[in-house]
């Protein structure tokens, strides 16, 4: 099948860096990253396949892992790096991961933010996968987003869940659903991926809001696991750690990337 149409934006100069972000969001939830970042870099954000500015192609095939990887590396392009700094939110997390397991040669770094926990995690999107896509086909976005993201159990202000209903309202239903159960409900536990994981020789920067309970074990397992891995937790942050706190997080991520890149 032919790759759908991503809505990719690449603004700086400087070494490349790529960023993915998480379920039901797009690339504007980069903003104050490509802010901190353009003056010394040339950073690169997209819509996911599915999501917002990019296209829904409509068969459920188009959105398992091989697919997101292959369009992480298409935006990664933009960038004009061979080996840019690969990095991602929650999903985009998962995606970046495993593009850097596909093609390590094509990385210079991975930046995994609010990394997620398998369907088995009992914690986090991909636990609640196959409910949260049949409420969305079943109800439609509005009471599945209401239940499954900006519900009373969300953790987020009124501002902060009208923000997000938001964004996630102009996604393609039947895209969600798809992403859903042929990505985010398959994904392999980290000791699934450890023999994999402590082959990967590159520099990991893990990040995660102290508050978020779903992706801090994810990325104590991770620490373990990769053999050049550190780990920043954002005290009083949440999930979109990035949104949350974007000082401490702009903060940490500069000088992971001043390390790696020699900028």
């Amino acid at each position: 099948m032919a790759a759908p149409a991503l809505h990719v934006e690449a603004v700086g100069q400087g070494p490349g860096v790529v960023l993915a972000h998480g379920f039901g969001g797009s690339a504007r939830n980069w903003r104050p990253q490509l802010r901190a970042l353009r003056a010394r870099y040339r950073v690169a954000v997209y819509d996911a396949r599915g999501h917002a500015r990019s296209e829904a192609p409509g068969e459920a095939a188009a959105y398992r892992e091989a697919e997101l990887v292959e369009d992480l590396g298409r935006a990664a392009a933009s960038t004009g790096d061979a080996r840019p700094v690969v990095g991602g939110l929650s999903m985009g997390a998962a995606v970046a991961l495993r593009y850097a397991l596909a093609h390590p040669e094509r990385v210079r770094a991975l930046v995994l933010a609010s990394p997620p926990g398998g369907p088995d995690s009992g914690r986090g999107v991909a636990a609640h996968a196959v409910a949260f896509a049949d409420a969305i086909e079943r109800e439609g976005l509005e009471a599945a987003g209401a239940r499954f993201v900006w519900g009373r159990d969300s953790g987020l202000d009124p501002a902060g869940a009208a923000l997000v209903r938001q964004g996630f309202l102009e996604h393609a239903p039947h895209a969600l659903a798809h992403t859903l159960r042929e990505f985010l409900a398959k994904l392999e536990p980290v000791a699934a991926l450890a023999p994999r994981l402590s082959g990967l020789a590159l520099p990991v920067l893990l990040i995660a809001g102290g508050r978020d309970a779903a992706s801090l074990p994810v990325c104590q397992a991770l620490l373990k696991a990769l053999p050049d891995a550190e780990l920043h937790v954002i005290e009083g942050a949440g999930h979109v750690v990035n949104l949350a706190a974007p000082a401490a997080f702009d903060a940490g991520l500069l000088a992971f990337l001043a390390r790696v890149s020699g900028a």
